[in-house]
């Protein structure tokens, strides 16, 4: 009788550990797969206020916080979210550098994954994250404005 249970309870773990599916893409904590609404209404709750002026029709919904130094752009297709795009804005081209290297290490930490850096300059520098369904951009800009721009974009499921 022990075998038995023993036997099933393998078996029952086995096809748990196999049988499971990803989990799905998310934006700090927010996953993809939820409808834009409710996207939408979950930021709304965590204090993101709708810049009416910024957003676009119901394609492009842009939020903005007060106690944030950055704003966010949900792209949308119906009542799907195609991407999500941070757009920092800070004063000086050093403070650019040290936040995206701060970001860079935290989804290398995170992610467990080193990026593909196709560019590392002092002014311009890109970190690519390949998540498990999902690819995370970390992009800085510094020209006379400077800017830094953090993309996720979801793996295509077909």
């Amino acid at each position: 009788m022990k075998k038995a249970l023993l036997s099933f309870f393998t078996i029952m773990l086995m096809a748990a550990c196999t049988g499971g599916q990803e989990s799905p893409f998310s934006y700090r904590g927010l996953s993809f797969d939820m409808p834009a609404s409710a996207l939408i209404d979950s930021m709304q709750a965590r204090g993101f206020v709708v810049d009416s002026a910024a957003s676009d029709s119901g394609r492009t919904v842009v939020f903005a916080k007060q106690a944030e130094h950055y704003r966010v752009l949900v792209g949308i297709q119906g009542d799907k979210v195609q991407t999500i795009q941070e757009n920092y804005r800070l004063s000086t081209n050093d403070s650019t550098r040290m936040l995206w290297q701060q970001l860079r290490d935290g989804f290398e930490k995170e992610l467990g994954a080193w990026p593909d850096c196709p560019m590392l300059k002092d002014d311009h520098k890109v970190a690519n994250f390949d998540a498990t369904n999902g690819f995370i951009s970390v992009i800085l800009e510094n020209t006379h404005t400077p800017t830094l721009t953090v993309r996720y974009l979801p793996k295509d499921k077909e």
